[in-house]
């Protein structure tokens, strides 16, 4: 079975990113054979600073994913930060993200779980991957099946981040999908003047590593010009980059 491949913009920032990004994963769609899920959020509720970019919102979010769902023919994840958000957000997406930091949060699992759509429940960075049976828990016993895990590493003192690879062997014990994600893994929490910063260049080699211990799918954000982009750019793999990082896991 080919590995799922999940790729887009860290947050919304215009339409022009979204198509760019868009079609250029229909075209590696056609080069490798392979499907890819679409991501970007709407809105990036847990930034470092007051100042930061957010996104469009809700509203105006889901409307511009809706389009590139439709044009592209991707299937679409985003994350939610709120209860609220999930029926609105689940209208559109195939795959609603609960983010790391609000993966014990009860009622937002529980109104993702209720939208019938697939839960994607991004590992703590406080958290050991055995820790994670119990999202799991609250997502199942609310009648949702459909749950994977996403690995992305765990603090290491200040402003650092860790992977301890033999979390993606952990949370196979709870779910037959678990996703590494290649780019927040590379992250530097907090470490670059009030946003976040980042180590790209190791992005393909944790995507290797992940696949070593057995991880069934990879998370990159992406983006055409990441040292100017409103989020994440420090941690974002260059576009044109991701070409060879795909074959690389296909090889």
């Amino acid at each position: 079975m080919k590995p799922i491949f999940i790729a887009g913009p860290c947050v919304i920032e215009s339409m022009d990113v979204l198509e760019t990004v868009a079609a250029h994963l229909v075209q590696l769609r056609e080069q490798y054979g392979i499907d890819f899920i679409f991501k970007s959020s709407f809105d990036k509720a847990n930034r470092t600073s007051i100042h930061s970019y957010r996104g469009p919102g809700l509203e105006k979010g889901i409307q511009m994913l809706a389009d590139i769902k439709e044009k592209y023919r991707l299937r679409i994840l985003t994350d939610i930060h709120e209860s609220h958000q999930a029926n609105i957000a689940g209208e559109v997406a195939d795959v609603l993200q609960i983010p790391a930091f609000l993966c014990r949060q009860t009622d937002l699992l529980v109104a993702a779980a209720r939208t019938g759509r697939t839960v994607n429940i991004k590992k703590a960075q406080f958290l050991s991957g055995m820790d994670m049976q119990y999202p799991v828990q609250k997502v199942r016993e609310s009648g949702n099946d459909k749950v994977w895990l996403t690995e992305r590493g765990n603090m290491y003192g200040y402003n650092n981040l860790a992977v301890d690879f033999r979390n993606i062997a952990d949370m196979h014990h709870f779910t037959d999908t678990v996703i590494m994600d290649c780019t927040h893994s590379v992250q530097r929490p907090g470490a670059a003047d009030g946003t976040t910063g980042g180590n790209r260049e190791f992005v393909p080699a944790m995507a290797l590593a992940a696949r070593a211990f057995g991880a069934d799918g990879y998370f990159f954000e992406v983006h055409p010009d990441p040292d100017h982009a409103l989020s994440d750019g420090p941690n974002m793999l260059p576009l044109d980059e991701l070409s060879g990082v795909v074959a690389s896991l296909l090889s």
